[in-house]
């Protein structure tokens, strides 16, 4: 199982992807908010989303756990 995690803190902005759908490497998973700057989180594989972790408004730590994929 591969996960997604905050590259930095930050709040969650946007939740691209829901629990099932299919993602391919590289593809933005999640966006986070800090400092008035957009970081996409990206999937480092492909694979299918198992759980997504947050929601959009949450505020994540560096290296937090955003998604699951198998």
């Amino acid at each position: 199982m591969a996960q997604v995690k905050a590259q930095m803190a930050g709040t969650v902005f946007e939740v691209a992807v829901k629990e099932g759908d299919t993602v391919v490497k590289g593809q933005t998973v999640i966006i986070l908010e800090s400092m008035k700057m957009e970081i996409p989180c990206e999937a480092e594989q492909d694979g299918v989303v198992i759980k997504v972790l947050v929601a959009e408004g949450d505020f994540v730590e560096e290296h937090d756990v955003l998604v699951e994929l198998a």
